[in-house]
């Protein structure tokens, strides 16, 4: 940084990773191979990048920064030939277009997130069904608790059912704040996720249903239900007792399957 005059922009939410030990757990999480195209989102001062770019066929670094992609133009695009620096928003990038420009049929998202972004990246990129396999991800811990929760805990809600939709979540690391360069100031996680290709669940039933289960925790999901959805108090009941649950059950204390199980009766029942 202080060979390029550089230094984190807060606005953007730039806290370099620093921890070799963080760095080699990420890049063994993400299971690369020399088949693999990798798309690697806010590569910094490519320290991550130069890692998977030892792994991987491809390395395409999606950046913002206007002056650290020019940097990284000049030094870890430079030294590895299979790298590519893209100085792009990944809000408004078209990621299924990088993937077929590249000529793979799929690949592998590797990120340290902005964390006010997290949840835009994410379920952004899950939601254009591209053809990702995997992502491994750098988040806010309180974020990865959310996302990780069991049923009947206080974390547990929307964003656990929403991630479980397009797969499987699990922790590889918690990450300490001395880990980043500035340090942040709370802690973080890296979480991998495995993508399921194909959900048989409804959306269009699925995120309305979880959406209004979690709609007031401290009413029963019958009451939820008929509250937020156009059912009838009586719907409501006889969905959830054909479902082979309590009638006084709240929507915290179901785990995926119930829904699952919730939005295949009432796609029968609509």
């Amino acid at each position: 940084m202080a060979e390029y005059g550089i230094y984190p922009k807060k606005h953007l939410g730039q806290n370099f990773l620093t921890d070799a030990h963080v760095l080699a757990k990420i890049v063994a999480a993400a299971e690369i191979s020399k088949d693999d195209l990798v798309i690697e989102i806010g590569p910094g001062l490519g320290v991550l990048t130069a890692e998977l770019a030892k792994c991987a066929a491809n390395v395409v670094a999606i950046e913002i920064d206007t002056k650290l992609s020019e940097i990284l133009e000049q030094t870890v695009a430079k030294e590895f030939a299979n790298v590519r620096i893209l100085r792009e928003d990944i809000l408004k990038a078209d990621v299924g277009g990088i993937i077929a420009a590249s000529g793979f049929a799929s690949a592998k998202i590797v990120a340290n997130l902005p964390y006010y972004i997290t949840a835009p990246v994410i379920f952004g990129l899950l939601e254009q069904k591209l053809p990702i396999t995997a992502m491994v991800v750098m988040v806010q811990k309180e974020v990865a608790d959310r996302f990780l929760a069991a049923a009947g805990t206080k974390a547990y809600g929307i964003p656990t059912l929403s991630l479980a939709y397009y797969g499987k979540a699990a922790l590889i690391a918690n990450v300490p704040p001395h880990s980043f360069h500035p340090r942040p100031d709370v802690y973080s996680a890296v979480i991998k996720i495995e993508i399921n290709p194909r959900r048989d669940i409804n959306s269009k039933i699925f995120f309305p249903l979880i959406r209004a289960a979690f709609a007031n925790r401290r009413k029963t999901l019958a009451n939820c239900l008929s509250a937020n959805l156009n059912l009838t108090k009586e719907q409501a009941a006889a969905l959830i007792q054909e479902a082979g649950l309590p009638p006084t059950i709240r929507g915290e204390a179901l785990n995926f399957s119930d829904f699952e199980r919730l939005s295949e009766i009432m796609e029968r029942m609509i």
